[in-house]
């Protein structure tokens, strides 16, 4: 029997570490930021209703959005990714139903994992049958944005601030990944819930 166990956390919390390694153990991971770029390229319809919306200043010269400078823009203006976000994920879930369906064809018995970042806000946690959290304290999840994206901290601040913040979800979670120690410890844990899911789902 499919079943799909939603993978989220919060910005620089360590969800994409995760996805990796339960793609290396099996698992179908379909990951929302790529579907995201994928419906904002050219030609597509989420590319054209950003440009009716936001303009054709946040084109680079290749005609791709420039996402840089409009993350700029909308993570300095609440309403404004709001805005963004309603023009891009009905694109989005499409993308992630036609995926699921696929998957469910070729292996009805498969495992999926959705990476998604906006799993709850989204309400995409509906589709689940379990949600794991990957899980950081405040403090190391802003230390680890600014480190990975050059950001002062009062703009990691502001980018995690848009964000549902991380301990609620982490409490409406099934099972919450801890990844503030070494991989080692974060790859251990990701076994044991993964070999979990396996043995329920036989």
């Amino acid at each position: 029997m499919l079943y799909i166990v939603g993978i989220t956390g919060g910005i620089a919390s360590g969800k994409s570490t995760v996805a990796r390694q339960l793609r290396s153990l099996g698992m179908m991971v379909i990951d929302a930021d790529e579907l995201a770029r994928q419906v904002v390229e050219p030609g597509q319809p989420a590319w054209q209703d950003i440009v009716d919306s936001f303009g054709p200043q946040y084109l680079k010269e290749d005609q791709t959005i420039d996402r840089l400078r409009l993350g700029e823009f909308v993570f300095s203006n609440p309403e404004q990714l709001k805005k963004l976000n309603s023009l891009t994920h009905p694109h989005v879930m499409n993308e992630f139903k036609n995926r699921i369906r696929e998957i469910a064809t070729a292996h009805p018995e498969a495992v999926i994992g959705l990476e998604v970042p906006l799993l709850y806000e989204t309400n995409m946690d509906k589709m689940c049958d379990q949600v794991w959290v990957v899980w950081v304290d405040h403090e190391t999840q802003l230390q680890r944005l600014m480190a990975r994206d050059g950001l002062d901290r009062e703009d990691a601040e502001k980018r995690i601030a848009a964000q549902m913040p991380l301990d609620e979800k982490a409490r409406l979670a099934q099972v919450v990944i801890d990844n503030r120690y070494s991989l080692e410890h974060t790859q251990r844990q990701v076994a044991r819930y993964f070999q979990e899911i396996k043995q329920a789902a036989q």
